[in-house]
């Protein structure tokens, strides 16, 4: 079993309620496959085998597990959410009764890896030049819906302000400065600040 310290730290991190069903989780990917390798990707959690395979996090009420190639799985039991996104789609898991039966993760995990070994790609994103809406990142998201006066405030901002949110959130180079920018991020929205507020008079 590959494991890494920092996944490990991780999970002890973590809220209490999420300490065990994170382990599970974690338990249950190295079972489908001992080939399977941990990194710490965006924060998070991440299980790779000739790409990336799943991945985990924890949040402040639920722990979330996502496919990264889900779009392109299929879902034999039923057990994805209504989300396009990677991230989630298992939905919020705040508990044991949340998750699907061990034998399905399993299986599911399984799939996963089968789509790298057969080199199956995802498609493309649309160029930049074709979508026109702003990207926010999974974690940013998660957060405002735990928060909902920064998510008040948020909505209802241009889009030139979001952007310049979700800009200095994904400039950050090491996860502590990307965590220290969302917890200063959300104060500021639940005061109504923009991110540039400090040089606007």
């Amino acid at each position: 079993m590959h494991t890494i310290v920092q996944v490990d730290q991780y999970i002890i991190n973590s809220a209490e309620f999420a300490i065990p069903i994170l382990d599970h989780l974690r338990n249950l990917v190295h079972k489908a496959d001992a080939r399977i390798e941990e990194k710490i990707k965006w924060g998070m959690p991440f299980f790779d085998y000739k790409g990336t395979v799943c991945h985990m996090a924890s949040f402040k009420h639920h722990c979330a597990f996502g496919f990264w190639k889900g779009s392109l799985m299929i879902d034999e039991y039923g057990v994805f959410k209504e989300r396009s996104e990677a991230m989630g789609l298992l939905g919020k898991i705040k508990s044991f009764d949340d998750l699907p039966s061990d034998e399905i993760l399993i299986a599911y995990i399984q799939q996963a890896i089968q789509l790298n070994e057969n080199n199956v790609k995802l498609p493309p994103k649309p160029k930049a030049t074709e979508k026109k809406e702003l990207v926010i990142p999974e974690y940013f998201v998660e957060a405002l819906q735990e928060d909902p006066e920064a998510l008040a405030v948020f909505q209802n901002f241009s889009l030139s302000n979001k952007k310049e949110y979700v800009l200095w959130l994904e400039e950050a180079k090491t996860e502590a400065t990307r965590i220290k920018r969302l917890e200063t991020t959300l104060a500021w929205l639940a005061e109504g600040k923009t991110r540039m507020w400090k040089y606007k008079k």
